[in-house]
């Protein structure tokens, strides 16, 4: 009974660290988005420039930078609850799958944002991540076909679904563009990183 006792505590505490890690790298990006809002409030909103400019090749820099850059603490605070949320779920698998995920949804949805957005316009805020975390945690299950992923996943859409939908319809000011593409960016990253992925055998 005492020779297994070790072991079961390392399993405890690899996944305690795991969770830990990823936790700390969600406190990170969100603190990092706070912080610029706190110095764009007191550049008077100069950092809003640095967002996704439509089919411009110097807006290509706001795909990276878009998402910590938002219109003002409402728009932040709207965007940080959903994220914090869904985040944490990705974040209970580690910082690795949590920075795998927001990477994958930032370059594939900023860079799709930026090429069908309306010309001279400029987008900014996380609301394309918030889609991606969605569609990833929504999808993920059917591609690792695990059962309490399926779950979470319906959840998501109980609690989300009609505020997704809702962000995808033409509205002034908004970037539907932005959560479609998000949305796209997270079902990719849930099929790229699935666990359950059939291996190819070797050819002789």
């Amino acid at each position: 009974m005492s020779s297994q006792t070790p072991a079961r505590r390392t399993g405890r505490s690899v996944e305690t660290a795991r969770i830990a890690s990823g936790v700390k790298l969600l406190v990170a990006l969100v603190g990092v988005m706070w912080l610029s809002e706190i110095v764009d409030t007191a550049l008077h909103g100069r950092l809003d420039q640095y967002g996704i400019i439509a089919r411009d090749p110097q807006g290509l820099v706001g795909i990276i930078t878009a998402p910590f850059l938002h219109l003002g603490f409402g728009h932040l605070i709207s965007n940080t609850l959903p994220l914090v949320t869904l985040g944490l779920i990705i974040a209970v698998s580690g910082a690795r799958r949590l920075f795998a995920v927001t990477a994958m949804v930032v370059v594939i949805g900023g860079f799709g944002t930026w090429l069908i957005s309306p010309p001279n316009t400029i987008t900014i805020g996380a609301s394309g991540l918030v889609f991606g975390y969605a569609a990833y945690l929504i999808t993920r299950g059917l591609f690792n076909r695990r059962l309490g992923q399926v779950l979470i996943g319906i959840v998501v859409v109980v609690v989300w679904g009609s505020a997704l939908l809702g962000g995808l319809l033409p509205q002034d000011g908004i970037s539907w563009q932005g959560h479609l593409f998000g949305g796209i960016a997270g079902i990719l990253a849930a099929w790229v990183l699935a666990d359950d992925k059939p291996k190819r055998s070797p050819v002789r």
